[in-house]
């Protein structure tokens, strides 16, 4: 997917004090540097020197160069001025490495948009207007919009209210350029019954988790369900998709009702959820 240049476009002015954005470092200088807000239509902002880092820096040049893209948390807002002033030390590596890739997944959500803006004869402003804060209000952000149509189909383009002279064009380039990861949940199924038909017993036990995990998981797209043996009494469940709380929902359900079938079939159920 080419990229058509395109700079984010703020649904605000001027950022909130506390707020983590992304910068192209402009020029560096002995008592700070510039940047340009990336997520701010290139906004000018000023990083002190004393914000540069926790410890001594006696050229800043060593900590940041032009070109170079940072996380940086606003620390002050000039409203009148339309100018604020951020800080690098001031943000925690984990922090950092969540809001790089916010950035990176907000910049392939709204490229992509604009592409499909240029082939349907939209302006940047109507995709912004009509599709990119659209899918923000509904998903979170842009890209979480994307990948719900790529796994539910138009409908999580229309529930967000996109019009509907976008929707299919924008779900085929979801399709063509998103791919959505599965996740995975597991757990462990403890089971023996003491009756002469105790094998039947746990397998009927066994083919009811799974019907009740097809019946929960109706509707949904592209999930697996594998139960096997890891060396009797014990058999582990296997449960693969999109939404890992709908798998979470569908395999407790599940376990829920064969504890009670476990009762009547008079065979020893327990279940121990493996962590991932």
């Amino acid at each position: 997917m080419s990229s058509p240049g395109t700079v984010l476009k703020p649904r605000h002015r001027l950022p909130m004090v506390g707020e983590l954005v992304v910068g192209t470092v402009e020029e560096v200088y002995d008592f700070g540097a510039y940047l340009s807000l990336d997520e701010y239509g290139g906004m000018r902002a000023f990083l002190p020197w004393s914000e540069v880092a926790s410890r001594m820096v006696r050229n800043i040049a060593t900590v940041v160069k032009p070109g170079q893209k940072i996380v940086v948390k606003v620390i002050r807002v000039y409203k009148k001025r339309g100018q604020v002033d951020v800080s690098l030390k001031r943000v925690m590596e984990g922090e950092k490495r969540r809001k790089m890739m916010q950035y990176k997944r907000k910049v392939k959500a709204a490229t992509l948009i604009i592409l499909v803006a240029q082939k349907i004869g939209k302006s940047i402003d109507e995709a912004y207007r009509e599709v990119i804060w659209k899918l923000e209000d509904a998903y979170g952000d842009a890209m979480t919009g994307l990948e719900n149509a790529v796994i539910y189909g138009e409908q999580a383009l229309r529930d967000a209210g996109i019009p509907e002279d976008w929707i299919k064009p924008v779900l085929e380039a979801a399709k063509t350029h998103i791919e959505v990861k599965q996740v995975k949940i597991s757990g462990i199924i403890t089971a023996t019954s003491r009756e002469p038909d105790g094998v039947e017993r746990i397998r009927e036990l066994l083919l009811t988790i799974k019907k009740e995990i097809d019946k929960a998981l109706r509707g949904e797209d592209k999930y697996q369900v594998r139960i096997y043996t890891i060396g009797a009494p014990k058999y582990r469940i296997d449960l693969a998709g999109h939404d890992p709380k709908t798998l979470e929902k569908a395999l407790s359900k599940a376990i829920k009702r064969a504890e009670k079938k476990a009762t009547k079939l008079k065979v020893e159920m327990s279940y121990e959820r493996l962590k991932t």
